[in-house]
């Protein structure tokens, strides 16, 4: 399964958290609005959706064009936006993705209201009285004296108002439709009967279609104008017999459904009354989780791919959420949630994070258990009293006072009329205590003037320090604490007057010397130059002396200036039993691997390179565990990544550890699952043997300078084998990773392996300015003589964007060229055919080189150019030795799996399964199959085919002249069949173009494709 979460912030990191428990592979969804939301880094991937806001949550198609762009087949909706919506679980089911929630005749049914009370009225359980005709709700207010307006599809509390006044009803029922269009993209409104002085209690079920459970049920009476504040699971003070009547109401309501439902109820005394069925899980969904030990995403994950629901749940003990809500918009300056047995807390926040107005208040849901509903509140309320949050206003101090009320006498209106909103404290003249905390120290006296940033108290809480400032100038009237009182949230601190003397005195930022470097700056400052090339003369000069450069100044040439990022600079190697630490610092500086993130022409990438000067660039301890941060990381942003790679594999002298042989290092897994998923570019300059190899090897393209070795093992491994004595330079020279082709690109040095890389990586970013040549130069590049060679290089370059073909593996499968290239500024890859080499007949190598070529553009999403001039593939005793069928065909492989556009022009000839492979599979598979005038078609060569199938005839004439004049005629007559002009007359190709024209053809074929 691979699963999109088609939501947001807390309950879409809660959906990922058990997504990867159970490893299932998750894509999120943002808009730019919301591309920091920490559900973005919980997922797998990311999608950036249109729009903004919560419209953006509400669009249908998009949702389901991400999924099927990323490959999922799951989307779970979570709870809101469009979790009710049977349109989307409709797109679901027409795109083969399964939805993570019921049918969409349950949610039709469910989602609207007015149906869903029809159901249970038929089915006997009782429901307020309510109607869907607004033009009578004046009528039906009039009648039953109380009012609540609901919006018909959605739930959480948005699109409800109570009425009780007529004067109100029009307002309400303008505000509620205006919220509901907002939160669930509809509009429609019932009026329902108020029940007043009643209690709001619902049954959690499951149901797999076949069979429904009742989980457990919970009270939600604690409600800020209609939103829930706490919850309790199980529901309090409920008799057996009611609780019985809720869990049968449910049962029987909620039949022939497969995933999660919360059934609503309002319950005052003995009197139940059906609310609303809700088709999703809910955000209380927390308590009953803790309740029963069940995981509800989990469950309904199961149960969406056939599984069954358990045949009996018990409970144990109390469950009580609080729900942390903002109470406006800021960023989150400080954040830890509280933690300690018997308290969760689910959350989207973290330090830096926006709190803005488009989308909904909830910040955090802190749930405390405990074996009695007294211990289950305490706990709850210790966890909020160690809720250490700054920058934005919660509602805390109102959710205390709530819970020492939740004792199951709460009703739906409590809050509303007992429990006031909060408000910043404020005592005229005082500076007060921003926190719960203890004095530990008062830094100024009475009578003293004092700058606007002075410091005035100094606080500790949660074992931190917290300095209050004074932030106006004045004069200290009054200092009213002193060391080692507790001070609650809003207490005054110190009384300050008006003071004109007071603005004369400096700020403390005035007084501040920016040069000043103290002691442990200083130590820090001193601990990282030991790794920069400057206090590394002797290392830098050896490595000058070789005509080499060192890590940092290949890093420094490849990155943007200052735009470098170092992770783990302070590392050093695991031998602190063999070495002392003043010689490890100096001698194995950030443990020979240099890894961070930076920008290449403003673009962000991740960057590792090896230090030959460090241990000669091997794989220590400290070292894998820089590599496995920095694919992780690269994993969840969706970074390029660029390794140097030289170095000699695995370290034996590391000694910091209890490990044997480390053949759990995850290293080259987490590497090798990036292949495909972002671009993945090696470096290879020096010695590259081992681990560094297999590092190297795994990524999508090598660049190599001239007069390096790359081996899967080094001379000290081949030697320990028994395989004898081999140099360095003997063991994977360039003439042999060239020839075969390891490397796709061999440059001279390691100035021009970064230039090569930074044009690499070129392809993966942006369009760049774009000039081209005249483009009629390619009528002249095919020779009118059908039977004369000629070099393909020259029509790519004129072509495509003046300068921008980049060829790979240029040394190895000759019998085609692979190739980078643009197109009006436009990445694209490049596949032809070269007549030069076996007459562009498609050979082993040149299959294997096609075929992984195609899988590269798949991967990174670069659509496809594929010139076409071959008489097919190679054959032949000789070919078949080199397993050609199964090369041959793989070609046909990854030509069927191209999802990027593919644009096919043949040059000349287009002959049998090799043509037909050079076009995807088939002249109709590409988006456009075009052919210049020079184009020739046949299912085999024409002189193939004629010496086929006129065999008899021919061999009938003794007359050689004459056998030969009846030959060349019969290939002429076959040629005039197979010319291109005669092929488009049966529409087996798309038209016959000017090549002249070429590129505009291409280009606006890509444009009007590609998505």
């Amino acid at each position: 399964m691979k699963l999109l979460v088609a939501n947001r912030a807390e309950i879409a990191v809660r959906i990922c958290a058990t997504a990867a428990a159970l490893g299932v592979e998750t894509v999120a969804v943002h808009p730019d609005d919301d591309a920091r939301s920490a559900h973005v880094r919980s997922a797998d991937e990311a999608v950036r959706l249109p729009k903004a806001g919560a419209a953006a949550y509400l669009d249908v198609a998009a949702m389901v064009d991400a999924a099927v762009r990323t490959g999922c087949d799951a989307l779970h909706p979570g709870y809101g936006f469009l979790s009710e919506s049977p349109a989307l679980a409709r797109a679901c089911a027409a795109a083969g993705i399964t939805f993570v929630g019921p049918s969409p005749e349950s949610l039709e049914l469910f989602g609207d209201k007015v149906a869903a009370r029809e159901r249970a009225r038929a089915l006997g359980i009782p429901v307020l009285a309510g109607t869907s005709d607004l033009d009578a709700a004046p009528d039906f207010l009039a009648e039953h004296g109380a009012v609540m307006v609901k919006a018909l599809s959605g739930g959480g509390g948005r699109g409800m108002r109570p009425v009780t006044r007529p004067e109100d009803l029009d307002e309400a029922l303008r505000r509620c439709a205006s919220e509901a269009r907002a939160s669930f993209g509809d509009g429609a409104l019932y009026v329902e009967q108020l029940l007043i002085d009643a209690r709001h209690i619902e049954v959690q079920v499951v149901g797999d279609g076949t069979a429904t459970v009742v989980l457990g049920d919970r009270d939600c009476s604690a409600q800020r104008r209609r939103q829930k504040l706490v919850e309790v699971a199980p529901a309090p003070a409920l008799t057996d017999s009611v609780r019985s009547s809720l869990h049968e109401a449910a049962r029987t309501l909620v039949t022939d459904y497969s995933g999660l439902a919360t059934v609503e109820f309002l319950v005052t005394g003995d009197r139940i009354a059906f609310l609303e069925v809700n088709p999703r899980i809910q955000v209380e969904h927390t308590v009953t989780e803790e309740v029963t030990g069940l995981d509800l995403v989990e469950l309904s994950l199961r149960v969406a791919q056939g599984g069954t629901v358990p045949d009996a749940v018990s409970s144990r003990g109390f469950a009580v959420q609080a729900r942390v809500n903002t109470e406006s918009v800021g960023t989150l300056t400080r954040f830890q949630p509280p933690t300690g047995r018997g308290v969760r807390v689910d959350t989207h926040g973290y330090v830096g994070w926006e709190v803005g107005p488009r989308y909904d208040s909830l910040l955090a849901k802190v749930i405390g258990t405990g074996p009695t509903l007294e211990a289950a509140v305490a706990r709850v309320s210790r966890a909020l009293a160690e809720f250490d949050l700054d920058g934005v206003p919660v509602n805390i101090a109102q959710l205390q006072t709530v819970l020492a009320h939740t004792d199951g006498t709460l009703r739906t209106t409590f809050v509303d009329e007992q429990v006031p909103d909060p408000e910043p404290p404020s005592v005229a003249g005082a500076v007060v205590s921003p926190l719960l905390g203890v004095v530990v120290a008062v830094s100024v006296g009475e009578g003293d003037l004092v700058a606007a940033d002075a410091e005035l108290v100094v606080l500790e809480a949660m074992k931190m320090e917290h300095v209050v400032r004074s932030g106006r100038a004045g004069r200290v009237d009054t200092v009213a604490v002193k060391v080692g009182d507790t001070v609650p949230l809003g207490a005054p601190l110190v009384f300050l007057t008006e003071s004109a003397e007071a603005s004369a005195v400096p700020s403390a930022a005035e007084t501040a010397d920016p040069a000043r470097i103290r002691p442990d700056l200083a130590e820090v400052l001193e601990r990282q130059e030991l790794g920069h090339d400057d206090a590394r003369q002797a290392a830098t000069e050896r490595r000058h002396t070789a005509g080499r450069r060192t890590a940092r100044e290949n890093l420094a040439d490849l990155l943007d200036p200052g735009s470098f990022v170092e992770y783990g600079a302070l590392t050093i190697a695991a031998q602190r039993r063999r070495r002392d630490l003043a010689e490890l610092l100096v001698r194995t500086p950030a443990d020979g691997l240099i890894t961070g993130t930076g920008t290449v022409d403003g673009q962000p990438i991740a960057v590792m390179t090896y230090d030959y000067t460090v241990l000669a660039g091997t794989q220590g301890i400290h070292n894998h565990r820089k590599t496995d941060r920095l694919f992780s990381l690269v994993a969840r942003e969706r970074l390029p990544l660029v390794i140097f790679a030289e170095g000699g594999g695995g370290r034996p002298g590391d000694t910091d550890t209890s490990a044997v042989a480390q053949l759990d290092v995850e290293t080259f897994r987490l590497l090798a699952a990036l292949r495909g998923t972002v671009p993945t570019l090696a470096v290879v300059a020096g010695y590259c043997f081992a681990g560094n190899a297999a590092l190297a090897g795994s990524c999508d393209t090598i660049i190599a300078t001239e007069g390096s070795s790359l081996g899967m093992g080094g001379p000290a491994m081949i030697e320990g084998g028994g395989l004898g004595v081999v140099a360095p330079g003997d063991v994977g020279p360039m003439d042999v990773q060239w020839a075969n082709g390891v490397v796709d690109c061999l440059v001279s040095d390691e100035a021009a392996a970064v230039a090569h890389a930074r044009r690499w990586l070129s392809y993966f970013f942006g369009s760049p300015d774009v000039t081209v040549g005249d483009q009629r130069v390619l009528r002249s590049l095919v020779p009118e003589n059908r039977l004369r060679a000629y070099p393909v290089r020259p029509v790519l370059d004129a072509l495509f964007d003046t300068g921008s073909v980049l060829e790979l593996r240029g040394g190895f499968g000759a019998g085609v060229v692979t190739a980078l290239a643009r197109i009006e500024g436009r990445a694209v890859g490049v596949l032809a055919n070269n007549p030069e080499h076996l007459g562009g007949a498609i050979d082993g190598d040149a299959s294997d080189k096609a075929a992984a070529f195609l899988e590269l553009c798949e991967a990174h999403r670069l659509p496809v150019v594929s010139l076409c001039d071959t008489p097919g593939f190679m054959v032949g005793p000789d070919a078949e030795r080199t397993a050609t069928v199964r090369r041959f065909s793989a070609m046909f492989v990854a030509g069927a799996r191209l999802t990027v556009p593919l644009v096919t022009v043949v040059l000349r000839k287009c002959y049998g399964l090799g043509a037909m492979a050079m076009a995807g599979g088939s002249l109709h598979a590409p988006v456009l199959t075009v052919s210049w005038p020079t184009g020739e078609f046949g299912g085999m060569g024409l002189e193939g085919a004629v010496r086929l199938g006129y065999r008899a005839e021919l061999d009938a004439i003794s007359d050689p002249a004459a056998r030969k004049e009846r030959y060349e005629a019969l290939v002429a007559e076959y040629y005039e069949r197979g010319k291109a002009l005669n092929v488009a007359t049966v529409f087996e190709v798309d038209d016959v173009i000017d090549p002249a024209d070429t590129r505009r053809v291409v280009s606006g074929a890509l444009t009007h494709s590609f998505r």
